[in-house]
């Protein structure tokens, strides 16, 4: 499980008072993104249907990309269809993400050069 700490706190409180100054989009998708349990993952195409707009995991992955509330906003439960990270533009990269969800319980493994959650 993922415990909020202070700093995530701090971040709870920014997103609550910052959130609505983004783009509709970017906060459907946020408020999608809070609803993913801690120790679960979502593909962005799950993510992207879950507000309604099916065709939109590319959009959903830049939404994620400019979330300035992670970890609060928990985007690193995202990934890609196949299982794979996909990406991770907070500190420390894919790295940072890795230990995310690993914290939460969630089995990663290595294929080539690429990282999967193990289901």
């Amino acid at each position: 499980m993922t415990c909020y700490c202070r700093t995530d706190n701090k971040i709870k409180r920014r997103y609550e008072r910052e959130r609505k100054s983004y783009p509709l989009f970017y906060r459907m998708t946020w408020e999608a993104c809070l609803n993913i349990p801690a120790g679960q993952t979502r593909s962005y195409a799950e993510l992207a249907a879950a507000i309604g707009r099916p065709k939109a995991a590319r959009a959903v992955a830049l939404a994620l990309k400019h979330n300035p509330f992670a970890p609060f906003v928990p985007c690193h439960r995202v990934i890609c269809s196949d299982g794979s990270l996909g990406g991770y533009s907070g500190p420390g990269g894919i790295n940072a993400k890795m230990k995310l969800l690993m914290s939460e319980g969630i089995a990663i493994e290595s294929r080539g050069s690429k990282f999967f959650v193990v289901k």
